[in-house]
């Protein structure tokens, strides 16, 4: 089990337990799976689609708790209509190729680069982590249109560490949503038209708990 304390936008300091997958392999240092057949594609309506690959990071606990301590994580605030409001999940951004605060990361970068060229058409360049503390962070219904995927198909390629927490996708305008559990070193990709024709949360919980930290790979111009 992981603890540690932050100051953080709730009251006072907070202790941060990871509960370890049974499954994760902590025998080792972290590494990567394969991806070809191993990735599962979901299609969704209106030309997007979703692939998942769990457990694509085996000893993923352990790089959970590295990246806890290495990233210069920041809490940020946001106008919410007439007042500013705190941000409910720490973040990190990492530009066009900015060193990565591990080598497994750098390594992630490269290989959906390969994996996905042809079809993506162009390397994933930037980084952006979210620490999900606990159930009390979220992040609220969006897609990425900051950028080129407000009117290009692309894509978002999401490593998760630590907890594993439903992230949700809908229909932009309404519809039923589809649930995807990601956590312990899975991987997910959201494709096609998916920023544009759907929206994806990570939502809040009354439930006990503990922290994910996700990690979003995204070509250049893609926010």
């Amino acid at each position: 089990m992981l603890e540690h304390q932050f100051e953080n936008g709730y009251d006072g300091a907070m202790a941060i337990a990871l509960q370890g997958s049974l499954l994760d392999d902590t025998s080792g240092a972290a590494r990567l799976g394969e991806l070809g057949d191993t990735v599962r594609r979901t299609t969704l309506d209106h030309g997007a689609w979703v692939d998942v690959r769990p457990g694509w990071v085996s000893g993923s606990d352990g790089l959970f708790e590295r990246l806890v301590d290495a990233v210069p994580w920041q809490a940020e605030r946001r106008q919410m209509y007439d007042r500013m409001v705190d941000v409910p999940r720490l973040v990190c951004f990492y530009g066009n190729d900015d060193p990565l605060p591990e080598p497994l990361l750098e390594q992630a970068k490269a290989m959906l680069s390969g994996h996905y060229g042809d079809e993506l058409g162009e390397p994933f360049r930037t980084a952006g982590l979210c620490f999900y503390r606990d159930g009390r962070d979220s992040v609220a219904w969006h897609g990425d249109t900051i950028g080129r995927g407000r009117y290009q198909d692309t894509m978002v390629a999401i490593v998760s560490f630590g907890t594993p927490r439903p992230l949700l996708l809908r229909p932009r305008g309404g519809g039923q949503a589809r649930k995807f559990a990601v956590g312990h070193g899975d991987l997910l990709v959201m494709g096609g038209s998916c920023q544009r024709t759907w929206e994806h949360a990570v939502p809040k919980t009354s439930r006990p708990m503990g922290p994910r930290i996700s990690v979003q790979f995204r070509p250049e111009g893609v926010r």
